[in-house]
């Protein structure tokens, strides 16, 4: 607790700031490293708020930048209020989405945690190169999420700690740079993790950031044109993984079970707490319990339980007829949600996601699961797609995860683009409503095939990007428009 109050003591400053005042790329710290950052209680609280900062960006916007424009979601009961122009691909500037400025503290608290960190006294060294382990990781992390969705972006190396235009104004990098910097972090944190375990599932550890590794290299391999060379490191990161203390569960809806966190097929997720933090987008994809309808069978009504959130977007149509009658992962997934005429005709009235429903007490829903940043499955779909684009067998990943899943065997063709295919078919049933679908089909360059808003668009590739926002470019004039967005 006193580590806790410690690190909402760092944060506080940040929250006082006015939207003006953070001036969307990087927040101007009001905290003096004179202050802070001078002992180990400090270390860790300041790795400790960069957690709650993550956990605070991931909420929400992991759903809509890693999955919303995709085609697994669609409308819910409730009126979108604007989250439809994810998944029907109609962004603008003025409608842009989430914008990177919350990212943006939280490079600023890595950054700090980078700069401050080495030059303190720790009674263990180890620890002191856990926390920078972590901080590296963390950072890695972060950007990666902002090159794929943003492309270029401003990379910030210090933190902010005065007010020269020069530092706060930063003009776009290209993404070639980014990647060199965050395959650069990902490697200090490599160096720097005591062990190659797992300890704690809600913190980075070496095979959490192995996981990383292969999916960087992956995404540069295919859309920067890193070709072999980073498929075959792609590869050894995620083999490497085998070796820690992860496994696949042998029941596929126990991974989301509330009672179950941290499980061993997690590696690494953000973690909530009863009274610790709020919801998370758990809440945009289940169904509010006034709107059950009275005429839904028994079955049912027990699936869902009690009601709660607001069923603004829905897992789509086109998910849930693709999965196979005898995929077990189907339930766990989705619950399609019926009424039935006097004469038995049964007419879909809704569906929810079925991850992520959060717990039950005292009569309310709270929607405090876990969010999974990566697991073993993950890892093993990731291997199979750098396998394949090897030109090797990548068969036993896929048959791992199809067989917990209660099917066969692959049996389909064996040619790459067959497999590939297979491959990402195989990533979707496994991993929808995991924040990763749209990620996928731009890293394979299948979104222009498989979302239906796309399909009929010219194939831009500036249009996979998401759009800057109008406040974004008004607060920092040497901020470009992404191509395809400029008005």
């Amino acid at each position: 607790m006193k580590l806790q109050r410690k690190a909402i003591l760092l944060l506080v400053p940040f929250l006082l700031l006015s939207c003006t005042d953070i001036l969307n790329v990087e927040p101007v710290s009001l905290i003096g490293a004179e202050s802070y950052w001078n002992s180990e209680e400090d270390a860790r609280a300041g790795v400790y708020g960069m957690y709650v900062l993550h956990r605070n960006q991931i909420a929400y916007n992991l759903l809509w930048w890693g999955e919303a424009r995709g085609e697994t979601l669609s409308f819910g009961l409730q009126a979108p209020e604007g989250r439809e122009r994810y998944f029907q691909n109609n962004l603008t500037q003025e409608n842009a989405g989430p914008n990177w400025r919350g990212l943006y503290w939280l490079v600023h608290q890595t950054n700090l945690g980078i700069k401050y960190i080495p030059d303190i006294a720790f009674s263990d060294e180890s620890e002191k190169n856990h926390l920078l382990a972590q901080a590296y990781a963390m950072r890695a992390h972060v950007y990666y999420m902002m090159v794929r969705t943003w492309g270029d972006v401003p990379l910030v190396l210090e933190p902010t700690e005065g007010v020269d235009p020069d530092e706060i104004f930063r003009s776009r990098t290209p993404v070639e740079e980014v990647f060199t910097q965050i395959k650069s972090d990902i490697d200090q944190a490599l160096s720097l993790f005591p062990s190659d375990g797992i300890s704690d599932r809600g913190v980075w550890s070496a095979p959490s950031v192995n996981a990383l590794k292969a999916d960087v290299y992956l995404w540069t391999g295919k859309r920067l044109n890193g070709g072999n060379s980073d498929f075959q490191t792609a590869l050894a990161a995620a083999e490497v993984i085998d070796q820690a203390n992860v496994s696949l569960l042998e029941d596929f809806g126990a991974i989301f079970d509330f009672n179950n966190k941290k499980n061993s097929e997690i590696l690494l997720a953000a973690h909530y707490g009863r009274d610790e933090s709020g919801a998370n987008y758990g809440s945009e994809i289940y169904i509010r319990g006034d709107q059950i309808p009275g005429a839904t069978d028994e079955e049912t009504r027990e699936r869902v339980g009690e009601g709660g959130g607001l069923n603004r977007v829905s897992p789509s149509p086109l998910l849930r007829s693709q999965f196979d009658e005898n995929d077990l992962r189907r339930d766990a997934t989705l619950i399609e949600i019926y009424t039935f005429d006097e004469d038995g005709t049964a007419d879909l009235f809704a569906s929810v996601s079925n991850k992520f429903s959060g717990m039950v007490e005292d009569g309310s829903r709270h929607f405090l699961d876990d969010l999974i940043i990566y697991r073993y499955a993950d890892v093993l779909l990731l291997r199979a797609e750098a396998k394949n684009a090897l030109g090797q067998d990548p068969t036993p990943e896929l048959n791992m995860v199809r067989n917990r899943a209660g099917l066969d065997n692959y049996s389909g063709p064996m040619d790459q683009e067959s497999l590939d295919a297979a491959i990402l078919k195989e990533r979707m049933f496994e991993l929808a409503h995991e924040g990763k679908r749209w990620w996928d089909l731009v890293r394979f360059g299948k979104a222009f095939d498989l979302v239906p808003s796309l399909q009929d668009r010219t194939r831009d590739d500036c249009l996979l990007l998401w759009p800057i926002s109008t406040e974004t470019l008004t607060l920092n004039s040497s901020i470009e428009q992404n191509p395809c967005y400029i008005n």
